[in-house]
């Protein structure tokens, strides 16, 4: 017979490493069960990649397409993650309550944040492996530092996640659905990620340049089809655009 006492309940919350693990586990596993979701994180980037490597439809210059584009896809599918897809399920936690409860739970707010950083992360890196495994069948020949390659997603990550937070913390959850939608396509469409950036004007160019799309696209592309060093310039305008968007969403984000 057990000795009294042995299954009595420990009380308390569990070690916050493992809370913050088990909540990024749940967000990852919400994440990939979401429709809308993996179309904006697996299919769009899939079907672009495919599409306009095999079809002549964009001037990308010389060499085959998809040492072009596949750089650029892969900053589409960090984009569609950090930003517009975190974005989207987080201004709608907001609104149902959900951040409310879990803010109230034994894990910190900045644990819930971790936790949902952590997330997508791993979101990304199957993101990665299955766009450079479809690139690499296309006849994908990358190039460089893996290094710089790593900086740049990270810092495109922390850039993208900054503001996505920004506009699920200030904004209602129907304006940030079409707001992060639209910025999704202008972006796509105006961030070097299909079209060069030479292809625009001058001063539309010089503008669209300072965009952290064009800034992650560049410097992979920089990286991966040119094997240029590390590009401090994009790490540059990539470490800005964290800092403030991440800065401001600390600061304005609301949780009810």
């Amino acid at each position: 017979m057990s000795a009294a006492g042995t299954y009595t309940p420990k009380p308390g919350a569990a070690p916050l490493p493992r809370m913050i693990a088990a909540q990024a586990a749940l967000e990852t596993r919400m994440l990939l069960r979401n429709g809308e979701q993996l179309l904006l994180t697996v299919v769009i980037p899939t079907l672009l990649l495919v599409l306009f490597s095999v079809v002549d439809i964009v001037d990308t210059g010389e060499g085959e397409a998809v040492d072009f584009l596949a750089p650029g896809v892969l900053a589409l599918a960090v984009m569609s993650t950090a930003f517009t897809g975190q974005a989207i399920a987080t201004g709608f936690e907001r609104r149902y309550g959900v951040l409310k409860r879990l803010g109230a739970s034994p894990l910190p707010r900045w644990g819930l944040m971790a936790a949902k950083t952590l997330s997508v992360l791993v979101t990304e890196v199957l993101q990665v492996a299955l766009l450079t495994v479809i690139a690499l069948a296309l006849g994908w020949s990358p190039h460089g530092n893996p290094v710089a390659v790593l900086l740049l997603l990270l810092l495109g990550t922390a850039a993208f996640s900054g503001l996505g937070l920004l506009m699920a913390g200030t904004l209602k959850a129907e304006a940030t659905l079409a707001a992060a939608n639209l910025v999704f396509l202008l972006l796509l469409m105006g961030g070097g990620v299909i079209v060069p950036l030479d292809k625009f004007p001058g001063a539309v160019q010089s503008v669209l340049g300072l965009l952290p799309i064009s800034a992650l696209s560049d410097g992979l592309r920089d990286v991966l089809r040119h094997g240029a060093g590390m590009p401090w310039a994009d790490l540059g305008v990539l470490a800005v655009w964290a800092v403030l968007g991440l800065g401001a969403a600390a600061r304005f984000f609301r949780w009810e």
